[in-house]
């Protein structure tokens, strides 16, 4: 077996990476970067750009199963940018299948694209796509969700995985931001606290692609389908955001502050943000407003059927092994 992936430097990619080579599998990584980590651990890298079709093909040959990984996150930015990185570059993963006759695509989505700014309470598969998206990313990450869907045929199996927030030691997106912003006061609790989240563990995450690649096949009863993939264990945000402060050694959030004075200042800043051109992102949006007022957990009964998906490291066990992280010098990391 040999398997691509790409964005394999990344947080969830280089953990499928490990996963695919405890199984002796022969695994090649595509991405913009050079990564010393997968170098050694004996991955064939590959550097380029996805929207480069002709690279990612190169990258692409030989391989029995892609794993789409790459994608560009955030949440503020021009259009054209989310699109190239993640609309044109999904449609040139598929086109290098194609090109190869590879049979297998497992795609890595986001519950995001079909978030309508409203609660998600317990939702399942069936949840359609909204009219309106509130920022690039889902709206980009939706379209390039429909084109691997449409995809699939009897040459290309196709699946989407959808896993929300992804959390663990080497988290390189998510916790970094947060302990950045708790250290520095710049967080504080919106609304209640009473809306429920889904996370996933980062083991759990990449367990979950495998599964879906050992059950995919063209005509196989995952193909063409998608997956809320979480740990199934859904708990108040802002409870679950100071457990991962606390195992990472930052302070808790304790100031909160009302739905409607957050909205507020999250318009502020946008409109500064356009007004004098600054770069990065503003300090705070009106998506992320919603997505931290909102509840956002899943039926997983799906993948758990389909896919034989149970999360086998608990939100307990994950927190203790990024307390143990955190706790060790960079050195031994």
């Amino acid at each position: 077996m040999k398997a691509l992936v790409t964005g394999g430097g990344g947080f969830l990619g280089k953990a499928i990476v490990r996963a695919l080579l405890q199984r002796g599998i022969e695994v090649h990584s595509f991405s913009r970067g050079e990564y010393p980590a997968l170098a050694e651990l004996g991955v064939k890298q590959h550097r380029g750009n996805l929207v480069d079709a002709n690279a990612i093909a190169r990258a692409a040959e030989g391989s029995d199963v892609v794993f789409h990984v790459a994608a560009k996150p955030g949440i503020w930015g021009d259009y054209d940018d989310y699109h190239q990185a993640n609309v044109i570059a999904t449609q040139n993963v598929i086109a290098a299948c194609r090109r190869h006759g590879i049979r297998k695509l497992v795609h890595t989505s986001s519950p995001s694209v079909v978030f309508d700014g409203r609660d998600m309470e317990g939702i399942n598969e069936s949840v359609p796509y909204p009219d309106h998206f509130k920022a690039h990313y889902p709206r980009t990450k939706a379209l390039a969700e429909q084109i691997v869907r449409t995809a699939n045929d009897a040459q290309l199996a196709t699946v989407s995985l959808r896993p929300h927030l992804i959390w663990g030691p080497g988290d390189n997106h998510l916790l970094p931001r947060l302990v950045a912003r708790a250290r520095s006061g710049q967080l504080a609790r919106i609304g209640t606290n009473k809306n429920l989240i889904d996370t996933i563990y980062i083991d759990n995450a990449a367990d979950a692609h495998l599964l879906a690649a050992d059950r995919l096949s063209p005509g196989s009863a995952i193909a063409g389908k998608v997956y809320f993939i979480s740990q199934g264990d859904p708990v108040p945000m802002w409870d679950m955001i100071n457990r991962l402060l606390d195992a990472a050694g930052a302070p808790p959030v304790t100031r909160r502050v009302p739905r409607w004075l957050a909205i507020l200042l999250a318009t502020g800043f946008e409109i500064a943000h356009r007004v004098t051109g600054r770069r990065g992102e503003p300090r705070l949006t009106r998506f992320v407003v919603s997505e931290m007022s909102t509840a956002h957990w899943f039926d997983i009964s799906a993948a758990r059927r389909d896919l034989g998906y149970a999360p086998r490291i608990s939100i307990a066990e994950g927190l203790e092994r990024l307390r143990h992280a955190a706790a060790e010098p960079p050195s031994a990391q």
